[in-house]
């Protein structure tokens, strides 16, 4: 068993090694991605949605967490890039596309022999390729800046120092996210991440490197129609078995799980979510786990689902939210009433609602709070009923009286 792990170790060592020769790297200080401190002095950012209607706030409810300060990003959208510029960062972009499909069948090959020659069991292969895949991916994007990453954590998130099981879910903005999710784990999740296996549209098998990717890391396909992004989802029901069944196993197996449950890229992400399925809260009721939330931002302003946008790069700037406070919710709506606020927001601004709505989104007093108005406005309406029930019979006995 010894000399098994150290053999898998020295794989491992050789396709890292492998990857870093597929590009010059030497002599070469990458800039890394800006982590916002949670030691910063927290402030309120008042919301820019002119769509958001304002709900009453609880003096009684407030998170224990403190979030972080992040930058307005009205000023970024505004700086949209010139025609050079979006050229050069079109072109950093697709050598970062090509670079990784060659990086990625080289260095996941000696993982596939090992597995193959049956010295390692799928589950080593599957974690195994999935950090030679973030590493090339980390990498390369280093080697090929063309994006400006920023990452926003909460550095006392007890996820961080002890990560427990979850299911992450975060919204889908651009055919980037996947890499980009990959890239930035290590400062999104923190080094004692568990693994993790995503859902993922079998369509994207079509490409011959991500399906080796996908399939090298385990990652679960879903059966969908290629109905084109910003349509409605059209599921393949005979595919949710054996998509339940693998996610049962990769649970079992010690792995987190990841899904986007808007299910397609969303290609105007500045007007909110696309519709949320609950098949995370499905997912997390099934397993008892805790739901928790990532935001992404800007990727689609690099390469957009639309085709009639594609690659035209109007700006390079992105940003990654981490929420803290994973939790599981009552009911389904609950969750996505809350990603939508959450992750819908953030992805349109790239930044926070303010401090204490967030808060109340993520401990579910703000749920409470919108039940509540709910069921005055069921009591209003009955009442309104009666009182026009009253009068029509006050009028009918008038009526006859006079006769």
């Amino acid at each position: 068993m010894k000399q098994k792990a150290k053999l898998t170790k020295l794989m491992m060592l050789i396709s890292i090694a492998v990857a870093s020769l597929i590009v010059p790297i030497s002599g070469f200080a990458p800039p890394r991605p800006r982590v916002a401190s949670a030691h910063h002095v927290p402030v309120v950012l008042k919301s820019q949605n002119p769509s958001h209607r304002s709900m009453p706030l609880s003096s009684a409810t407030t998170a224990a967490a403190s979030y972080i300060e992040i930058p307005a990003v009205e000023s970024q959208q505004g700086q949209d890039l010139n025609r050079m510029q979006s050229k050069i960062v079109q072109l950093l972009m697709v050598s970062y596309i090509v670079s990784m499909c060659i990086a990625l069948p080289v260095t996941l090959f000696p993982v596939w022999l090992l597995y193959k020659a049956k010295i390692i069991d799928r589950v080593t292969k599957e974690k195994v390729s999935l950090k030679v895949g973030q590493f090339c991916s980390r990498w390369l994007m280093r080697l090929f800046p063309f994006a400006s990453k920023r990452v926003v954590v909460d550095a006392n998130a007890e996820q961080l120092k002890n990560p427990e099981p979850s299911i992450w879910v975060c919204n889908h903005i651009s055919m980037l996210d996947l890499f980009f999710v990959l890239a930035l784990d290590n400062k999104m999740r923190g080094k004692n991440r568990r693994p993790i296996k995503i859902l993922y549209w079998k369509g994207l098998e079509a490409n011959p490197v991500t399906k080796i990717l996908c399939r090298m890391c385990g990652f679960i396909p879903v059966d969908m129609a290629d109905n084109g992004n910003g349509n409605e989802n059209d599921y393949d029901p005979k595919s949710f078995k054996q998509m339940l069944k693998s996610v049962k196993a990769a649970i079992n197996e010690g792995f987190d799980i990841g899904i986007l449950p808007e299910g397609q890229p969303n290609p105007n992400p500045e007007k909110g979510l696309q519709p949320v399925f609950s098949g995370a809260f499905t997912l997390a009721k099934m397993s008892r786990r805790p739901i928790q939330i990532i935001a992404l931002f800007g990727l689609h302003r690099m390469w957009n689902p639309d085709d009639n946008i594609g690659m035209k790069c109007s700006a390079r700037d992105m940003a990654v939210r981490v929420y803290p406070s994973a939790r599981l919710y009552k009911d389904s709506e609950e969750f996505t009433s809350t990603f939508e606020a959450v992750a819908g927001h953030f992805g349109a601004y790239g930044k926070d609602l303010p401090e204490r709505e967030l808060d109340m989104w993520l401990d579910g007093s703000m749920w409470q709070t919108e039940l509540s108005r709910r069921a005055a406005m069921r009591m209003e309406a009955e009442d309104i009923k009666r009182e026009a029930k009253d009068e029509k019979k006050s009028s009918k006995e008038a009526v006859k009286e006079q006769q």
